[in-house]
């Protein structure tokens, strides 16, 4: 068996922007405060959420060595490093660990894409270049690669890749994942609204962005799968689903800026291509956050 990151909830955190654009660190370190005062098990810092994409070299390099710095080892740092050039996740990757990380999320190549034998090449050169455990980060809606469960069984071999974040939504590639790869390979939850399901096929967390706003109700939910009361955690899953669906009702994270932005949490602006989303969206947002007593 290898090494386990973490168990529970982890919450994909934003990048706070200001109003010049450039990465406001007093905001950020606000929101790593809330997220462990208010139960988060680990941080993923320059993921998806955190707009990683649009982070010059040295920004990616100074948000998660800030994290790490300030997270002073109270929860385990994950860093995004991933990219569709190897070389480059291997320079943020090395990056990552210089500054600290606990572990890496490195997401599949993007755009120019690569064959299953093409994933196990790229994941397999990363990781002979880094000290550091690997999850490998799996969501073909953004970036037009699956990882087949062959795949992965092949990636578990491999001693520091020691997990995934499954975001396919397939679940019945999941169950044939697990079967094939065991205890070589843990499991994360890479969908809010999927949670509950993952953890009881035996699941360790999830990796979330409804936790940027409910960071204690992710973390019981997981809590709850991981005592093995699956009723109840099934249970907060449903009563959770809107608040989850609504965070996706734009391209992410959009919907969770905006959010935060209601909650007195100071998100920041978007920086382009994202931009505002539509009225239609806010009113909804604004609902489901008042349903739930976020706000008001």
């Amino acid at each position: 068996m290898k090494q386990t990151v973490f168990t529970g909830s982890a919450c994909a955190i934003i990048t706070p922007f200001g109003a010049d654009g450039k990465v406001d660190y007093r905001m950020l370190k606000k929101q790593v405060d809330f997220q462990i005062e208010n139960g988060t098990d680990a941080i993923v810092v320059c993921g998806t959420t955190g707009e990683s994409s649009v982070l010059n070299a040295r920004e990616h390099r100074q948000v998660i060595k800030s994290v790490v710095k300030y997270v002073e080892k109270r929860v385990p740092v994950i860093a995004g490093t991933g990219s569709n050039s190897t070389e480059n996740a291997v320079r943020r990757s090395h990056s990552a660990e210089i500054a600290g990380a606990d572990a890496l999320l490195i997401v599949t190549p993007y755009y120019n894409k690569c064959s299953q034998s093409g994933l196990i090449e790229h994941y397999e050169f990363i990781s002979h270049r880094t000290e550091l455990p690997i999850i490998v980060y799996n969501v073909p809606s953004r970036t037009g690669v699956d990882i087949h469960p062959e795949t992965y069984k092949e990636l578990s071999k491999i001693k520091n890749i020691v997990a995934t974040k499954e975001a396919n939504g397939n679940i019945s590639s999941l169950m044939k994942t697990i079967k094939l790869c065991g205890d070589e390979l843990d499991i994360y939850c890479g969908n809010d609204d999927q949670t509950a399901a993952f953890m009881a096929m035996g699941a360790k967390g999830v990796v979330s962005v409804l936790a940027n706003i409910a960071p204690d109700r992710m973390h019981e939910l997981a809590s709850l799968a991981l005592e093995g009361k699956t009723a109840k955690s099934v249970a907060m899953q449903i009563e959770l689903l809107d608040l989850a669906n609504v965070l996706f009702c734009d391209v992410n994270p959009i919907p969770v800026k905006y959010a935060m932005q209601l909650m007195g949490l100071d998100s920041g602006v978007y920086r382009l291509p994202l931009n505002d989303t539509s009225q239609t969206n806010k009113i909804r947002i604004e609902d489901s956050l008042r349903k739930h007593g976020l706000i008001s």
